[in-house]
């Protein structure tokens, strides 16, 4: 049984992954709590279970809390924390998805394009001959265009960030300060907008709650525009960064940059693992039978190299032209900033690329290291502009 504890602390990553996914496409294994899990880590296997009903996203439907539940966090924050796209099934689940992409759309992406190559050439125009490229440019775009989005106001980037910092910590106290903080401050800010709307994305929600009266409670509208604060940089400034040290320290054709960065998210996505699923009967998976009401983890990153699914898994191929892989999710719960993130991540690689064609490390290789969690992060990126 593989202990996911191992995600946590694994020097090597991609050894710990690969070493799971030799134990069979289901298997299983025990969460970080120490509680019971089946681990999914095949192509089929996978998609099946982020698209049968039969496996639910919420935990309140569950006789007992499983992994990854907010358990013994207190009752002023826990709603918050569940009433969020991706902890709700059907119809919840389509209602508030159908709600949030009435105005989370591709065209308002489209037209924030200009404005994301403004701010990348912005902070490329006032690096140093050496810099760290997380902490001075694949951390603050990504930052910077998700308050331009959302309508969060420049001056208070650095108070939000320390509690959105504090809901990854493994302390229960620091996590429910981090909540408090953040729900208290959205609250304010939608009380802001209401009185004054804007062109931004929380204005957007605002107007289409009041259309819809009690189909968007103020507890959604609060847990949504956490979610999509906090999920619109950390992700994005890790595939920025992780893809940067690939194109350093590999011998890459691009190519077409769309096709690079789809190949890069498969290669290196910082989403490793889903949200948990539950069994709400038995199902059979990937030969194995699964009683009802146990928990379930589909790990992404090992399902994108399976190689019933993708030839030659293991190699980093830019052009790789057959890449239908779950860096986003699968399914009625597919990220829906996968669009933005996916024209962040292009303007990045692209901008930094043609003003910096030179780039290179700092420090050797072996010296980059990963952040200890469950998202595949880079602690620090050092880079100079020429060798």
């Amino acid at each position: 049984m593989t202990d996911l504890t191992g995600l946590l602390t694994a020097p090597d990553r991609d050894a710990f992954l690969a070493d799971l996914a030799r134990q069979g496409p289901v298997s299983r294994g025990t969460y970080v709590d120490g509680s019971p899990v089946w681990l999914v880590t095949g192509y089929p296997e996978s998609v099946a279970v982020l698209t049968d009903p039969r496996f639910s996203n919420d935990v309140t439907r569950q006789a007992a809390a499983g992994p990854a539940a907010p358990t013994g966090l207190p009752d002023d924050v826990t709603p918050y924390l569940l009433h969020t796209l991706g902890l709700y099934d059907p119809p919840d689940h389509t209602r508030l998805r159908r709600l949030v992409s009435r105005e989370f759309t591709a065209r308002r992406v489209e037209r924030l394009r200009p404005r994301i190559q403004e701010i990348a050439d912005a902070l490329m125009s006032d690096l140093p001959e050496e810099f760290d490229l997380i902490e001075r440019f694949a951390y603050p775009l990504p930052i910077q265009v998700i308050c331009e989005l959302l309508g969060v106001p420049a001056g208070d980037r650095d108070t939000w960030r320390s509690w959105a910092a504090d809901l990854g910590a493994p302390d229960l106290d620091k996590i429910a300060a981090g909540a408090r903080g953040l729900i208290a401050y959205m609250s304010r800010l939608i009380d802001a907008k209401r009185a004054a709307p804007g062109d931004d994305l929380l204005s957007g929600l605002i107007k289409v709650q009041e259309a819809d009266g009690d189909r968007l409670s103020d507890e959604e509208l609060i847990s949504l525009s956490i979610s999509i604060l906090v999920a619109g940089h950390e992700t994005t400034a890790g595939l920025i960064s992780q893809s940067v040290l690939l194109l350093l320290t590999r011998s890459l054709d691009m190519g077409d940059v769309s096709g690079a960065v789809e190949e890069f998210l498969r290669f290196t996505g910082v989403a490793e693992i889903a949200v948990m699923r539950y069994t709400l009967e038995p199902v059979e998976l990937g030969g194995v039978s699964i009683p009802a009401g146990e928990a379930v983890q589909v790990v992404y990153a090992a399902a994108n190299r399976d190689p019933r699914r993708f030839d030659r898994p293991g190699l980093l191929d830019p052009r790789r032209a057959d890449n239908p892989h779950l860096a986003f999710g699968h399914g009625i719960h597919y990220c829906m900033g996968a669009a933005l993130a996916r024209c962040e991540i292009g303007i990045a690689l692209t901008t930094l690329m043609r003003r910096f064609p030179r780039l290179a490390l700092s420090v050797p290789a072996n010296e980059i290291k990963w952040r200890p969690g469950m998202g595949r992060a880079l602690t620090s990126l050092p880079v100079r502009t020429a060798p």
